[in-house]
């Protein structure tokens, strides 16, 4: 037991160690910018409506811009009681898009957990670790979605690990 001092340090120096080789293989890893607009389709699956389960929907997009192609995804929403304010609320989704991102093609998976809270949003929307297939395959990234005008856009930053 007396080293165990000792082999929580080279545990931690290890721990260092693999977590900057990460971070400097990223950094070597070039980032690129997506731009376009999006239409998106979504279809009422239930619940929500018995206080023990949380709205359920489907959504169909059709992506245009730097990403060209269509996702499939579901989703669970949730937002403040009738009586409560209005502005706020907040959803989880999978999202799988297939086409074309710049020159490559293939498919990824995004995770969406984003909160509106009176009117600011925090949104989280990543590419699933490992979830890029074809010329996808070591995609990371993360999306913004934006509505202005009642059309959608979203901006993607993205890059390709060298370790796939």
């Amino acid at each position: 037991m007396k080293n165990l001092p000792s082999m929580v340090a080279v545990v931690v120096l290890g721990v260092c160690a693999f977590a900057a080789g990460r971070q400097n293989s990223q950094a070597g890893a070039k980032t690129m910018h997506a731009t376009g607009s999006f239409e998106i389709q979504m279809k009422a699956q239930g619940g929500g409506t018995d206080g023990k389960t949380f709205p359920r929907f489907t959504s169909d997009k059709q992506f245009q811009g730097d990403l060209e192609g269509t996702s499939v995804g579901e989703m669970l929403a949730s937002g403040p009681p009738p009586s409560g304010p209005k502005g706020s609320g907040g959803y989880v989704a999978m999202e799988r898009v297939t086409g074309k991102l710049g020159e490559r093609s293939g498919s990824f998976i995004l995770q969406h957990s984003s909160t509106i809270s009176l009117g600011v949003q925090n949104q989280s929307i990543t590419v699933v670790p490992q979830s890029g297939t074809g010329e996808l395959a070591g995609l990371e990234g993360k999306m913004i979605i934006r509505i202005e005008g009642g059309k959608h856009y979203y901006d993607f930053d993205y890059q390709f690990s060298s370790t796939q």
